[in-house]
This record gives C-alpha cells, structure tokens and sequence, in this order.
C-alpha cells in the first residue's frame, strides 16, 4: 500500500504539470500565433482586419488566443477574447486558455475567459478542472475566482484527486495552501472523499505535518 502510495505520488507529480509551452508551438505558426507572442495589439487588429482566422492552429493545435495565455500576454488576449476568440479551443494536448490561465494563475486573462463563455465543466487531459492544478500550484486568488464562478469542488481527476486533496497532498502546506483548503472546505469540499488509495485528506494533512491544515479539516468534521 506505501508502495502503491509512493508511486501515485510520483506520477502525480508527472501528470499534473501543465507544460510552460505547449510541444511543437512554434511550428506553422501564422502572423496572428507571432502578434499574439509579442503581445502585438495593433497587428493582431490589422490581421484580424484583414481577414484572418481568429482561431487558426498553429503546429501544435494552439489558438493564438492559447499563445497569448501561454506568456500571459493580458492585452493581446484581450484584443482576441473581445473579437470573437473561443476560449475554450484545445490544443493538441488539451489545453484551452481558460484551463491554462486557470493553470497557471493568470488571474487576468482567467477573468476574461469566465466572462467569454469558458466552459467551467471542461477537464485538462488528466481528467480534472481547472481548479484542480490551481489549487495543487497555490494560486489563492484563481482558486477564489473558479469557485466563484462555479467549478464543481469535488470533482475527481484520473488520479482519482479533487482540487482538496491536491491542494494537500502537492502543496507545501505553507500559508498559501492554507488558504486555499480553507477556501475549498468553505465552499462545500467533501473532507472526508480519498484519494483511489482510501486515504483522506486528514490522513494525507497528518502524514505530512501540515498542523493548520488539519485543523481546518477537523472543525469541518474529517476524520
């Protein structure tokens, strides 16, 4: 069981990185993919303008929209999101930009894409949501904005983790965390779901010293 534990762990810690850049983005990579890079506003218009598809893909399945994303490039993504981009295009790894921003904590543009239609069901290619690697990566405020926005807080990924376990088991069990299992325990968190192993979120808190943690889990009612 230890074992079986440990190896999860390790996987875990493979499976629910969300790369920087996703594979192959610089191949066919048209005029609109380089503006949105370059946070270019006034080309990205021009392009647009004249024609262009907004949600054309470059080599890797990515929109411009999801290049924008990838280097938080607020104003380029706003540009798009405002002409029409989808922002729930998926790229060849399943990414889309709101699950990237969500991801990655670019508060900003995660902002614009709830406000642009993002489908708050849709899952990353481990199964889970986007405020699962929000709250596993420590991003308090995106944590916040998905809650509030209405992503489910419970849902398993393929690891058979919700966005508390995560927040836990991936976390540094430091201020940040702290809030954020706060944050999920308030907004309804089931304390007491395990992991695919059978062990909880109080199990996990108490195995790593997280002192805090399992107070807030305990006055919830974990056991």
């Amino acid at each position: 069981m230890l074992r079986r534990s440990i190896l999860t762990g390790v996987a875990s810690l493979l499976l629910s990185a969300v790369p920087l850049v996703a594979t192959g983005e610089d191949m066919s990579k048209t005029p609109l993919h380089a503006a949105a890079g370059q946070n270019n506003v006034a080309t990205i218009r021009k392009l647009l303008a004249e024609g262009v598809k907004i949600d054309a893909r470059d080599g890797s399945g990515a929109t411009a929209l999801l290049v924008a994303t990838h280097g938080n490039r607020i104003e380029a993504a706003k540009a798009l999101i405002e002409a029409g981009a989808d922002v729930n295009a998926k790229d060849n790894i399943e990414d889309s930009p709101y699950l990237y921003a969500g991801a990655r904590g670019h508060l900003e543009i995660l902002t614009m894409t709830l406000a642009h239609g993002a489908d708050l069901k849709s899952t990353n290619r481990y199964g889970g949501t986007a405020l699962i690697p929000a709250s596993e990566r420590g991003h308090v405020e995106t944590v916040r904005t998905l809650i509030e926005a209405g992503v489910a807080v419970d849902h398993v990924n393929k690891l058979g983790w919700t966005a508390l376990l995560e927040a836990i088991i991936l976390g540094d069990g430091g201020k940040r965390h702290e809030q954020i299992v706060d944050l999920l325990v308030k907004a309804g968190a089931d304390v007491n779901l395990a992991d695919g192993d059978g062990v909880t979120p109080l199990q996990h808190a108490r195995t790593r010293g997280f002192a805090t943690i399992e107070g807030i889990l305990t006055a919830a009612g974990a056991h």
